[in-house]
């Protein structure tokens, strides 16, 4: 059993945005010295704190088994790996809210009757488990550069990756296949980005209750930015008169103008006439607040609720993720829009990633092959003719008998 000591602690600090508690709430100054490397790395907070959930976890386990971080070895890492396989997602319960979630463990895997996606279950999924793989060893070998770590890292690579020369006997027509592959990291499933199909996002769009909810969406899904990228846009960054916004990418921090559909403004603009007077001015200040008083700015969290609640109404379980796929796969469908314009939109530094929105998705698929059967059938139904014979023309047999050959 591994107890929830510890925690990581949000400071709001621009030099320290996160902070590693251990059990008696003293800072972890083996994660604190590696966060700092991180930022300087010019790695961003949301990614600061995803390396701090996992070494969140891996600081419990080692509680757990008595063992010091610079004493572990490969067979705690072994049983780490083992151990977040297969234990069962501890969730935090939050006062005033149901216990929905607890419910829907029970029936893990069970598709949305609306959107077809398999309901979350209890456990870390494989790309949790190899995320988690990764930051630990660049962790480990971190501290061992820095001399202060363990020589030999408790999660290696494997070792068939790693006697081979990188990169030996390269096709350059070949893509580049992954040579950093741990030891312990699972194997991670292909899935295919999931868009929302039209009629569904209009029944998703009629169900949202403000204008700045609408606005919000109609920007998502016309430009496929990413959620932060949005709610950090500022006064200053929205330029209607060429219908275009400026985003800072989540990745590169590069500062880039992107397209948005009229409607989007046409939105924007009613959810400015009813804040008018109500929140301060500025080009500097943000485009999206709150809608109680006092007013804030608009963070993810709260725009993630809202968009829960929608789901709420229909019965779904779509993300505002779902919404960059949704852009993205509505204009790789474009025959006027060339790939590798869809690629800078969408701000992908490889074209191979804007590639994937070209396969099909599994409704498209569906229909298709359900389509193939009627027609197999259908031709079943009917008697086949037989060939003509040699040196008879197929079209005069055509006119002749008054069918098709």
């Amino acid at each position: 059993m591994v107890p929830c000591t510890g925690r990581l602690l949000s400071t709001g600090d621009g030099l320290e945005p996160y902070r590693l508690l251990d059990a008696d709430g003293g800072v972890v100054e083996p994660v604190a010295v590696f966060l700092r490397e991180l930022l300087a790395a010019g790695r961003s907070a949301a990614t600061l704190r995803s390396y701090g959930m996992d070494l969140l976890r891996w600081w419990r386990f080692l509680r757990a088994v008595n063992i010091s971080w610079d004493r572990a070895t490969r067979l705690e890492a072994r049983d780490f790996s083992c151990w977040i396989q297969l234990t069962v997602k501890q969730r935090r319960l939050v006062s005033g809210r149901s216990n929905a979630r607890a419910v829907n463990v029970s029936v893990a895997g069970a598709p949305n009757p609306v959107t077809g996606k398999p309901a979350l279950g209890d456990r870390y999924v494989p790309a949790t488990v190899a995320h988690s793989e990764t930051v630990l060893r660049g962790f480990y070998d971190f501290h061992r550069d820095a001399g202060t770590g363990p020589i030999l890292n408790p999660f290696p690579l494997d070792p068939a990756r790693r006697s081979r020369r990188a990169h030996a006997h390269h096709n350059p027509m070949d893509g580049w296949a992954r040579e950093r592959v741990g030891r312990y990291r699972p194997k991670v499933p292909h899935r295919v980005p999931r868009a929302i199909p039209d009629q569904r996002f209009n029944e998703l769009f009629a169900a949202l209750l403000s204008n700045r909810d609408r606005a919000l969406v109609a920007f998502w899904i016309s430009t496929g930015v990413r959620a932060s990228e949005l709610l950090g846009v500022r006064q200053c960054d929205i330029d209607p008169g060429q219908q275009l916004i400026t985003v800072v990418r989540k990745g590169t921090r590069a500062v880039q103008q992107v397209p948005a559909s009229a409607d989007a403004f046409v939105w924007l603009r009613l959810y400015q006439e009813e804040l008018h007077g109500q929140i301060p001015r500025g080009r500097t200040q943000p485009v999206w607040w709150t809608l109680r008083r006092p007013r804030r700015p608009l963070n993810y969290h709260a725009a993630h609720r809202m968009f829960e609640r929608a789901n709420t109404a229909l019965g779904s379980d779509w993300t505002l993720h779902d919404l960059r796929h949704s852009a993205a796969a509505r204009m790789a469908r474009d025959p006027q829009l060339t790939l590798s314009d869809v690629q800078l939109v969408m701000g992908h530094a490889h074209l191979s990633t804007t590639e994937i929105y070209l396969t099909p998705n599994k409704d498209e698929v569906i229909a298709g092959v359900l389509a193939h059967h009627a027609r197999a059938a259908e031709q079943r139904g009917k008697p086949v003719p037989p060939p003509p014979a040699p040196g008879y023309d197929p079209q005069a047999l055509s006119v002749l008998f008054g069918r098709a050959l």
